[in-house]
């Protein structure tokens, strides 16, 4: 989120001498992107960041993509996996990606990390759809809620700390900076007044970790990268920053502050954008006014995706051109073939004023592709359930309906 940001100790002039009490200096630490051309914060430490102590085994930590399925819409449907491991990198499952962004579920039964990670490659867009807590980093704690989105811009060392109850999330990763979208910001980089959300609708870190950060040990960072995990442990804690300042930091949004646009006729899925990255945009589908022509039919038209693939997560609500769909599910519609509302579904939209439903789509300008991960979950039906006769199963969740 390209605003600037600053929290605790920093000194006057950047480069510049930083000294501790005791006369030592802070280490300086640049973190960004793109070189040094893209956003970029100042960390001051209270040790060097560079003092490794051991360097463990990597760990094949990577997807399968299926890239010989047959060209078709899929359904996965997840919400029956109320957990997937233990701790936040076991639980994680792959089920979708190409080389730009993966998506995977993430349902932990772990509260806590005792570990710290760090993803080299990408950045990370938490939905959190079910569960709450903090996110701790070198930057700060930001809280979330059931409906953020939290993201990580890439080399950020982070842990996820839970509330009790269960987690369900979402995570997008991405191997380009995730950005807001640029028709929503001036050239000075702000979102301007047509834009659906606003600055003060973003969380960035609001205090710096406190506690151990000076004491010696072992601290072990797993750092992702190139299908592996890779194992550093350190001499002192990651988080022993007392102070930072710039435009590279996580943060959290929710869904919810999302303002739709709507208009007189049907709009389109662009309407709905929320990030972008290279080759993909994220959107958020909200509550919102239907089309108010007088002729108008609120159900989408049937539509080719010439050159992108999307993808739709369903969090809650009823989404009026799908059946037999269940919160926690995607439903993955490939470009090369056309899809649209389900039988019944287009006549059933006229007269209505309003929808309640939320999903987050993701659309990709790639082909993207199922993991041997997905497969438990796949639908084998849902390409057929556009026929006519079609006998759709219910949903399983008490709050989705058709």
């Amino acid at each position: 989120m390209a605003y600037y940001h600053r929290i605790g100790q920093i000194p006057h002039k950047r480069h510049t001498q930083f000294r501790q009490p005791d006369g030592t200096l802070y280490s300086e630490q640049l973190v960004g992107t793109l070189g040094f051309h893209g956003v970029s914060s100042l960390l001051y430490h209270i040790h060097p960041p560079t003092q490794i102590k051991k360097v463990g085994e990597p760990v094949p930590y990577a997807p399968k993509l299926l890239k010989d399925r047959p060209l078709e819409p899929s359904h996965l449907r997840t919400l029956g996996q109320t957990t997937t491991g233990g701790d936040y990198l076991q639980a994680r499952q792959t089920l979708i990606g190409n080389a730009d962004v993966t998506m995977s579920i993430c349902n932990p039964t772990e509260r806590r990390m005792d570990y710290y990670y760090k993803n080299a490659l990408a950045d990370e867009v938490i939905f959190v759809h079910e569960g709450s807590g903090e996110l701790w980093s070198q930057l700060g704690i930001v809280r979330f809620e059931p409906g953020d989105y939290v993201v990580i811009p890439r080399t950020i060392i982070h842990q996820l700390h839970f509330d009790e109850g269960l987690v369900r999330l979402l995570i997008i990763e991405s191997f380009s900076p995730v950005e807001t979208c640029r028709r929503y910001r001036n050239h000075f980089g702000q979102l301007l007044e047509h834009s659906p959300y606003c600055e003060r609708d973003i969380r960035p870190p609001h205090e710096l970790i406190t506690g151990d950060v000076r004491e010696s040990g072992d601290y072990l960072v797993k750092i992702k990268k190139e299908g592996y995990l890779h194992q550093l442990t350190y001499g002192h804690s990651p988080f022993d920053v007392v102070g930072w300042d710039g435009y590279f930091y996580p943060y959290a949004f929710s869904i919810h502050d999302f303002e739709p646009i709507t208009g007189r006729i049907h709009q389109p899925p662009p309407v709905h954008q929320t990030f972008e990255a290279h080759n993909f945009v994220i959107c958020s589908f909200v509550p919102r006014l239907f089309d108010y022509h007088p002729d108008s039919i609120p159900a989408p038209y049937n539509h080719s995706n010439v050159d992108s693939d999307e993808v739709l997560y369903y969090v809650a609500g009823n989404f009026m051109s799908r059946k037999g769909i269940d919160l926690a599910s995607f439903t993955v519609h490939p470009s090369g073939i056309p899809h649209g509302p389900h039988p019944g579904t287009v006549e059933a939209s006229i007269g209505k004023k309003e929808t309640h439903e939320l999903a987050v789509m993701v659309d990709t300008f790639r082909p993207l592709y199922l993991t041997e991960a997905a497969l438990p979950y796949l639908d084998e039906k849902y390409p057929m359930s556009w026929n006519p006769d079609f006998k759709h199963e219910p949903p399983r969740s008490a709050d989705m309906m058709d």
